[in-house]
């Protein structure tokens, strides 16, 4: 017979939103347990953000010191990739979750390692290899924050042979002579790269374009890098079959080409992992599920709710962290009498009002793109009029920041309210750039107020007023 527990709130999932979500709601005074059948702290701090981000720095760090006279010439060698790795492999804890434990247990949090099925209204149960060993009730809420999933294509021959999903590459422990790269996203993108730099032979095939939902601009200056770095880039291009052969990994292509590889990586998107938490049982499609912007899952009742991957809205971590805040203030001001049920207000501390106006997203190649709010196509759907206004990085601190530094930059303003609805910015650095931007678009600042706030001289930041005198002010 299964042990049983009782709690106000389950949190399925201790990644960084299902930490997020159970911290918040201990913090109101409420009880919450995590569920957790890997790690701690979930795909984020383990094999994707990160591992990856990790393993690119490096190699950013040495171009930046080539690209700057007086630098250059004190560089002699090539990237160290065991010392790279090592470096890498700190960043995860060599994929070890005791800190993360550590401070579940000490903020107060419940933890219980198994597999989760939603059994009932309120009601979780926790199993392992044997079967059923727990099941939960809770008083209050259960919370979705499963993450998502890697898509697998269905490719003639993937089935057959060993391929890198995306986890697998950010945490290799050694570099392939040559590697394929299957999906030309941001995950495909930043590995191609990373992997180019520490001295495998990449060739990367998408199926569209290259970043296609970036600006095309700051996309073609990606691909310039990665083609400088030896990256082999076919846009356009689907492949037909893969197969193993002598050792190495074959991808034929349409018109009777192949690509050689001793690894083959496939990045072709993400899903909300949804499957086998007995969502059918619910009435529930676990292929995705309907929230409002407290996390609310629709036609569930007033008690489940799905934050971060899992909800399917924002597939980025520090996204699905602020869902999971609203989400856990807003469990517990509802377990008070403090709200309602229905939608919370638009930018209370409810609602993830964020997700549909503010989005900020970085590709960590080298250069970067830095992107937050709405571009030009998203502003054109929802009815606002907009214009465009972009240009080169072309200003002193980018200058000094770079012999040679290209980049570009572009704003989208309401102009029926005067506010910028959105910014893109490519480059070398342009990352540290973006939470400016994202407090413009938050706060709905107005262009003749923004005019005041005057950037530093020598940086790149100089290239906010170089936009807003282009626009006109």
């Amino acid at each position: 017979m299964a042990e049983s527990l009782e709690t106000d709130v389950v949190v399925i999932g201790a990644g960084a939103a299902g930490e997020n979500a159970a911290g918040r709601i201990v913090q109101a005074g409420l009880e919450a347990i995590l569920v957790e059948t890997a790690l701690v702290g979930g795909e984020c701090s383990y094999w994707a953000c990160m591992p990856s981000k990790a393993l690119l720095r490096p190699g950013t760090v040495l171009a930046e010191a080539k690209a700057v006279g007086g630098a250059r010439e004190a560089v002699t060698g090539a990237l160290d990739a065991s010392a790279v790795f090592r470096r890498r492999n700190s960043f995860t804890s060599d994929w070890d979750d005791a800190g993360q434990v550590k401070w579940v247990k000490e903020t107060g949090i419940g933890l219980v390692r198994g597999r989760a099925r939603v059994s009932g209204e309120r009601a979780v149960d926790v199993s392992d290899d044997a079967g059923v060993h727990l099941s939960i009730s809770a008083r209050q809420a259960v919370v979705l924050a499963t993450g998502s999933e890697p898509v697998i294509p269905p490719l003639e021959g993937l089935a057959d042979i060993a391929f890198w999903g995306t986890a697998e590459a950010a945490s290799a422990q050694e570099v392939p002579p040559r590697l394929l790269v299957l999906g030309g996203g941001v995950a495909g993108t930043e590995l191609a790269q990373a992997y180019a730099r520490l001295g495998s032979a990449v060739s990367l095939v998408a199926r569209h374009g290259l970043l296609d939902l970036y600006p095309r601009a700051a996309a073609d200056l990606v691909a310039k890098s990665l083609e400088a770095d030896g990256v082999r880039i076919l846009t356009d291009t689907s492949a037909e079959r893969v197969f193993e052969e002598s050792g190495a990994v074959v991808m034929e292509l349409p018109g009777g080409g192949s690509l050689y590889g001793d690894k083959l990586l496939v990045a072709t998107g993400r899903r909300p992992a949804l499957r086998g938490l007995g969502l059918e049982d619910l009435g529930l499609d676990p292929k995705g599920l309907e929230t409002d912007d407290s996390g609310l899952v629709s036609g569930a009742g007033n008690w489940l709710y799905a934050v971060g991957d899992a909800a399917g809205k924002v597939l980025l971590t520090h996204q699905g962290k602020y869902e999971a805040r609203a989400a856990g203030a807003a469990i517990a001001a509802r377990a008070k009498g403090e709200i309602g049920f229905g939608a919370p207000p638009p930018w209370s501390p409810y609602a993830a009002t964020a997700d549909h106006a503010a989005v900020p997203q970085v590709v960590f190649t080298d250069p970067e793109i830095a992107m937050v709010g709405l571009s030009p196509e998203q502003a054109q759907e929802r009815g606002i009029r907009v214009s465009e206004t972009s240009l080169p990085i072309s200003v002193a601190g980018s200058s000094l920041f770079a012999d040679g530094y290209e980049g570009w930059a572009q704003m989208m303003v309401d102009e029926d309210r005067s506010i910028p609805v959105g910014f893109t910015f490519a480059g070398p650095g342009v990352a540290e750039l973006l939470h400016a931007a994202t407090i413009a678009v938050t706060g709905q600042v107005p262009l003749d107020r923004l005019w005041h706030a005057v950037p530093a001289y020598p940086t790149i930041s100089e290239v906010w007023l170089r936009l807003l005198e282009k626009y006109g002010l």
